[in-house]
């Protein structure tokens, strides 16, 4: 039997957030768009948890904060799904510019993680990006969150990405993407050693010679998505 003319699968969304109108709108905002089709809704962490095990999503929307304790219940789950559901897409909407919280739900891999801030979620068209590319394991930051992360920093930190090499670049595209050090190697065919004296080389030229490794790598990741972004 031929395929053609057969219609896209759609992207199976779950959403997360516990105020009302915002939920609705939302909703009701994604339930119009061609391409997604909304298998459910969580008001809390529970609930949402609840609806993720039952739909088998393809992404989730989740607000960062949400009953039960209102702290960083979206940031937990981005962690849990990491681990048990490695293939699930997370867009994380939040109404604070706080690279901390960016630091956090990248400091287990770049790959399918979005963060937008709230006051964007009126223009869909951003969202729908967002949703396509943790959908396709790709990375989505808000640009203000970006600047404010590099305003932090004391050295013009963009600017050194064209002191890179080639193969500098390459090993930072794989890290964006939240690649292990042996994913790495096994992806350009060298050994982890050359991994790893490339990621030294990585940190230096960026100037991140004085954070936590963890943040090391997440910081290098967001200069490289502010790059591709600008």
């Amino acid at each position: 039997m031929s395929n053609a003319g057969a219609m896209p699968v759609p992207i199976r969304v779950v959403l997360g957030e516990d105020n009302y109108l915002l939920r609705e709108g939302l909703r009701q905002l994604l339930e119009a768009q061609d391409g997604l089709a909304m298998v459910g809704v969580g008001t809390d962490l529970p609930s949402l948890e609840r609806a993720i095990a039952a739909a088998d999503p393809d992404v989730v929307i989740t607000d960062i904060r949400m009953p039960p304790t209102n702290t960083d219940e979206g940031l937990q789950l981005a962690r849990r799904l990491r681990e048990e559901r490695p293939h699930t897409g997370v867009v994380v909407l939040s109404q604070f510019a706080e690279p901390e919280f960016v630091l956090h739900l990248l400091e287990t891999g770049a790959a399918g993680r979005a963060y937008l801030l709230k006051e964007r979620v009126s223009d869909i068209g951003q969202l729908l990006t967002a949703v396509h590319e943790v959908a396709r394991g790709g990375s989505m930051i808000d640009p203000r969150v970006v600047d404010l992360l590099m305003e932090s920093r004391t050295s013009p930190t963009r600017s050194r990405l064209s002191e890179l090499t080639p193969r500098e670049r390459d090993v930072l595209t794989l890290v964006a993407q939240g690649s292990s050090n042996g994913g790495i190697a096994t992806t350009l065919s060298i050994t982890d050693r050359a991994v790893e004296k490339h990621i030294s080389g990585i940190f230096s030229k960026l100037g991140l010679s004085e954070e936590p490794d963890i943040h090391r790598r997440v910081t290098a990741a967001l200069v490289y998505l502010s790059d591709r972004q600008g």
